[in-house]
């Protein structure tokens, strides 16, 4: 490279370098950005005034609670009464209808209207020394001229028949035991198996829980028929072999019940002829044993008696009651024989009271008895003027 040309690019780098500097130094500098303005403090709220007072609140009106109807309770306890009388028709058309119809057309009472009404009451079937109790206390009532025509003897007999009825017992407590223990007893073909089943039921019904115990082990249809039972009502059943000790069974139902929680265990029991001797052995057993398994147990022994037996009611009541601690009477089939008078004498003879009657096949047609009910429902007047 020559001298020359080498002396024109170092003139040439000379040139760009002052060119560069030149331009640096008229260069303003940039201005510093603004500061940014505080910003304003925020407003000092106020306080908000008081509230007003407030005013005390008028009393309020308390809306109206709608009561019960009245009507409903009186409609069924109509169709109940009607259904008692309808189911005493037979017992009603018994004796009851015989009194009717002497005192048809009569009134006054005369010695041989008195002679007849001794006769009726005699071969009724409420029993020989029942019929003489009230023959006496008629009689008794005519002579000191309290009763004088035929409406006021009806009356009477009305009285003392519901005089008769009413036994002194105490109401039945379920509350007496943890499980409540029900002891059945009676002859076989009185109804019992049916009313366990009936009175299970119910039970059920009112939010109890129930236990079954097969005590009638030699009878095999016993055991089936009340297993039916427990299968409609949800009840478990104990059971035990055939021919088997009825105490064991009755034994392992109440223990069982006090283990699970049972409210109530009803027992059923043999129920051969009440002329045996060893039957009444068997059931005095079995109360043992009942008191073995829960002390204090069984809490009720319910004598089932068959309306349709007349006074031989009475002679089975008379036989069980000296071999058991009988609690109370029920006495089934009022609906099928004019033979229900019998309800009298057991009531009158026995001292026991009746705690239920069964007038009809529906579950419901098992209910507790009331003397007082039963009474004008058995004397209802419009029948005894039919009768005539």
């Amino acid at each position: 490279m020559t001298t020359a040309v080498l002396v024109a690019i170092i003139a040439a780098v000379v040139v760009v370098i002052g060119v560069v500097a030149f331009v640096a130094t008229r260069r303003k500098p940039l201005p510093p950005p603004p500061a940014e303005k505080p910003l304003p403090p925020p407003p000092v709220e106020k306080p908000l005034p008081p509230p007003p007072e407030a005013k005390p609140a008028a009393p309020s009106v308390p809306t109206p609670v709608e009561k019960p109807s009245a009507v409903v309770p009186t409609i069924v306890r109509a169709r109940e009464r009607a259904e008692l009388k309808s189911g005493l028709a037979k017992t009603r058309g018994g004796f009851v209808s015989r009194l009717g119809k002497l005192f048809a057309g009569k009134a006054k009472i005369d010695q041989s209207l008195l002679d007849q009404i001794e006769e009726v009451l005699f071969t009724a079937d409420i029993g020989v020394k029942t019929s003489q109790k009230l023959i006496e206390a008629l009689r008794s009532e005519l002579t000191s001229k309290e009763v004088a025509d035929t409406d006021a003897v009806w009356a009477f007999l009305k009285r003392e028949s519901a005089r008769l009825l009413q036994v002194d017992a105490q109401p039945i407590d379920l509350s007496r035991g943890k499980p409540f223990v029900i002891l059945m007893i009676g002859v076989n073909g009185v109804g019992k198996t049916t009313t366990i089943g009936k009175l299970a039921a119910q039970y059920v019904a009112d939010g109890k829980k129930v236990l079954l115990a097969a005590g009638d082990t030699f009878r095999a249809a016993a055991t089936e028929q009340l297993e039916v039972w427990g299968q409609r009502t949800g009840c478990p059943v104990i059971k035990g072999r055939e021919g088997g000790d009825p105490s064991s069974v009755v034994f392992d139902a109440v223990r069982r019940g006090a283990m699970d929680g049972f409210d109530i265990v009803i027992c059923d029991t043999a129920g051969r002829l009440h002329t045996k001797t060893n039957l009444m052995e068997e059931l005095q057993k079995v109360r043992r044993v009942t008191d073995k398994a829960s002390s204090g147990a069984p809490h009720e022994t319910f004598l089932v008696l068959d309306a349709t037996n007349g006074q031989n009611a009475i002679a089975q009541a008379q036989m069980f009651k000296q071999a058991m601690d009988v609690s109370g009477i029920i006495l089934t089939k009022l609906d099928g024989t004019a033979k229900g008078g019998v309800i009298l004498g057991i009531c009158d003879e026995l001292k026991l009271p009746v705690r239920y009657i069964g007038i009809g096949e529906r579950v419901e047609d098992l209910r507790p008895f009331d003397p007082a009910e039963f009474v004008e429902a058995l004397f209802a007047r419009e029948d005894a003027a039919e009768a005539a």
